[in-house]
């Protein structure tokens, strides 16, 4: 969709397109609002400002917008999906071995369980392995640090799903 395209649809076209970029309800409605852009940088800085305002039950209503990893297949099913549509995001793990698929599917299920929501990581660059030292390292964080670490990462995958979804005419 390019810039242009956004700003000329009408308001339910723009909550649909910020809603597949964010699950968060109040960010879409701000997003919307803040249509028409002057450019893709402009859409960008609202993105930023609009996400600073979000409280931890936006946070939370977006990660409820990435789907639960919850076993081999749902995983391997997810990564394999997604190669055209998203495989910046989630090109590391290509290749990764079953054990280490095994291991990020259990280990999400624990994070979840310890802190209530999934593992929100920036995944674009990283390889599976590397995406399951992060989520070792962070399960025993506090749910609060977690909280904020999380919205910081999906902050980053919303601006990553903007910048190549989105173009200057």
């Amino acid at each position: 969709m390019t810039l242009d395209e956004l700003n000329r649809a009408s308001g339910h076209q723009q909550a649909d397109f910020f809603h597949t970029q964010c699950a968060a309800q109040r960010w879409v409605e701000r997003m919307t609002q803040s249509a028409p852009f002057t450019s893709k940088e402009a859409l960008l800085t609202a993105a930023r400002t609009h996400w600073a305002t979000m409280t931890e039950s936006d946070w939370s209503e977006a990660f409820d917008g990435h789907p639960m990893i919850g076993n081999l297949e749902t995983l391997r099913a997810k990564y394999q999906s997604s190669r055209g549509h998203s495989s910046q995001e989630q090109s590391g793990v290509d290749g990764a071995s079953d054990q280490t698929l095994r291991a990020l599917a259990d280990e999400n299920q624990a994070y979840l369980d310890r802190h209530g929501f999934i593992f929100i990581v920036f995944a674009s660059g990283k390889s599976a392995d590397q995406m399951l030292d992060q989520l070792r390292a962070r399960i025993n964080n506090s749910t609060g640090q977690e909280l904020k670490l999380a919205a910081a990462q999906q902050l980053k995958i919303t601006l990553l799903r903007l910048e190549t979804q989105l173009t200057e005419d």
